[in-house]
């Protein structure tokens, strides 16, 4: 059976380099085999990620009509409240039973401070992640920081409520996807649910950890590596236990490369075999995937 492996980033970010090459591998391995890991020791500060839930939770508790006032209105800027069933993960499906409120840079600035603070912290650890991706691929250490420069990522609260009424037919939490962007950092509570398809087509759990963060890799890096690193399908399952009468809470941030870089194969993933992908700019592919998502909503 695959297992997602955890890896110690402290020995990257504070080692030698027989360690910091270590880890290289290691990461190198993750993003070849399955496309998703868990960090330990991440530098991400407890008491932060503490009060981001908490207000998280706050929001989600709010009445639907204050939430509405900030709804997510259209692909261009994809921010603002999204609201039960609104969201369809896998077009083939039903509505996703869960919420959510997504914050660009600018928008995390604007909210409580640690939004902001947590943003921030959220930037450095993708940054960290990158400079290995880079490193693992044979690259300059900055190739992938230098095309994340302008911060196009984002945040996303997430609220999976409890049950109330039975799920429609092939209705879950969220449906089965890959992420959009280059990689994604997910931070989640105790509940469980999300489900990791593997290359053999088997669905592991990526069960809560504590003091990790779970990284995966998205669409846009599948397509710079040549599929050397894998973006994988993923969901959340409704528990088939007493946690279906409980709320499910994550934190999900999405990086996303500058809109303006172009997504070709690199030259160190072409390995005797023609790129997979023509390229494209990322901002127009984020914007395709967009449009799928909530097209028929």
């Amino acid at each position: 059976m695959v297992t997602i492996p955890v890896i110690d980033l402290a020995a990257f970010m504070n080692g030698n380099a027989t360690t910091r090459q270590a880890v290289v591998k290691e990461v190198y391995q993750a993003c070849h085999e399955i496309g998703f890991m868990y960090l330990q020791n991440s530098g991400m500060s407890k008491d932060l990620i503490e009060q981001v839930f908490t207000y998280s939770k706050y929001f989600f508790n709010l009445p639907l009509e204050v939430k509405q006032k900030q709804a997510w209105n259209d692909e261009f800027n994809n921010t603002g409240y999204v609201a039960i069933e609104r969201e369809r993960l896998d077009p083939n499906k039903p509505g996703d039973l869960k919420e959510a409120f997504n914050v660009s840079k600018e928008g995390a600035v604007g909210m409580d401070a640690c939004i902001g603070a947590f943003y921030d912290s959220c930037t450095n650890l993708a940054n960290t992640v990158l400079q290995i991706f880079a490193l693992a691929l044979d690259l300059p250490e900055d190739f992938f920081t230098t095309r994340h420069s302008q911060h196009n990522h984002t945040l996303r609260s997430l609220h999976y409520p409890p049950l109330q009424t039975p799920p429609k037919p092939g209705q879950v939490r969220a449906g089965e996807h890959s992420d959009y962007g280059s990689i994604t950092l997910l931070f989640q509570d105790e509940v469980g649910g999300l489900e990791v398809r593997t290359t053999a087509g088997e669905w592991i759990q990526a069960a809560a950890i504590t003091d990790t963060v779970i990284v995966n890799t998205g669409d846009l890096m599948q397509r710079w590596t040549n599929h050397v690193f894998c973006s994988t399908k993923h969901r959340v399952m409704i528990p088939n236990d007493d946690r279906v009468n409980q709320s499910r809470y994550s934190m999900a941030f999405f990086c996303h490369p500058n809109d303006d870089v172009e997504i070709a194969c690199l030259e160190s993933c072409k390995t005797g075999k023609s790129p997979i992908y023509p390229s494209i700019l990322a901002g127009e592919y984020l914007l395709q995937r967009l449009q799928a998502t909530y097209g028929n909503s």
